[in-house]
């Protein structure tokens, strides 16, 4: 028998139930006649091992398949029984005792329980189990925090330090763009096209995407590339012989260090990404179009970046509710 005989049994019983009974009877017909796993050739790390592969075919990156493939083999050695005979009480269990012993924030906690949601659910739609024991797991609530953006002023005095053409170019590119420090470092000098002021950007999934700069960013990379005497066809390189791709963490460090210097809090290459989507948002860009400049597979995830301005929220409520 096999899910042909469950559609065929479940059609013919749908005039009599309602869906959380017609979902109660597909459960108990799946558990009596799907064939057993043989969990001695599925043990827990070969399923790891499978999911990481499918992930990876979805486009995943190698950064992210790291991240799940640690986040369950922890997982894995902490509760010592095969995957197959978890319980929601042992998930539950464990991410307690992990925030306590780690004292991990509420953000870790729930990224923990959306990689295990992921992981079980894949695992139930591979039918190696029958129902995921995360879906009794609820979001972990998480205190809204609003993240500062760069002002203006700030803005202007990084540019006015940067100290390189090649440092300037960096910081006008992500402050007009919005992409990310990983979408920048693999910029080569081919991906930009000056006259139309823009480039393509592979971003997260492997997903190619149109970015735009300003006039500004245009005239600092041709200052910039016009310096450039090497053959590498990276866009930023170091400037040293033998002239290498630019990193993330040199980039990371570079940035620091200007924001100690200048006495500005928290220079990162993602507070560029977010100050430009809090602009568009409070200039009157539509979400849909934010979303598709930041490269966000989903909406709500543009509205985390796009924080509201505090002062514009006090002259609104002077404006309207005095």
């Amino acid at each position: 028998m096999n899910s042909a005989t469950i559609d065929s049994i479940s059609l013919q019983m749908q005039p009599f139930l309602d869906c959380e009974q017609m979902k109660r009877l597909r459960e108990v017909l799946k558990c009596a006649i799907t064939p057993i796993v043989d969990l001695s050739k599925h043990a827990s790390q070969d399923l790891i091992d499978l999911f990481i592969e499918a992930k990876q075919v979805e486009g995943c990156s190698f950064k992210t398949l790291d991240y799940y493939r640690n986040t369950l083999e922890r997982l894995n050695t902490a509760l010592r029984k095969p995957f197959t005979q978890v319980e929601t009480s042992d998930l539950r269990a464990y991410l307690t005792e992990y925030e306590q012993k780690r004292n991990s924030s509420k953000v870790t906690i729930d990224n923990i329980r959306r990689i295990m949601s992921s992981f079980f659910s894949w695992l139930e739609d591979e039918d190696y189990i029958v129902k995921s024991p995360v879906r009794r797991i609820h979001r972990v609530k998480v205190a809204s925090v609003i993240k500062e953006t760069f002002s203006d002023e700030e803005l202007e005095t990084i540019r006015g330090n940067s100290g390189s053409s090649r440092d300037l170019a960096i910081i006008d590119l992500l402050a007009s763009t919005g992409m990310r420090i990983g979408e920048l470092v693999r910029l080569n000098r081919s991906d930009i096209n000056l006259n139309e002021r823009e480039c393509i950007v592979l971003g997260k999934g492997n997903k190619q995407r149109m970015v735009y700069f300003d006039a500004r960013a245009k005239l600092h990379l041709s200052d910039y590339l016009g310096q450039r005497t090497d053959d590498n066809p990276a866009l930023f390189v170091s400037h040293a012989r033998p002239h290498t791709r630019l990193t993330i963490g040199a980039i990371e460090l570079r940035l620091r260090k200007l924001g100690e210097t200048l006495a500005i809090q928290r220079v990162h290459p993602h507070k560029f990404r977010r100050t430009l989507a809090t602009y568009a948002i409070e200039k009157g860009m539509p979400i849909e179009q934010v979303q598709k400049l930041l490269g966000h597979a989903r909406i709500d995830t543009t509205m985390h970046y796009a924080m509201v301005n505090q002062t514009n929220v006090k002259a609104s409520h002077r404006r309207y509710l005095e």
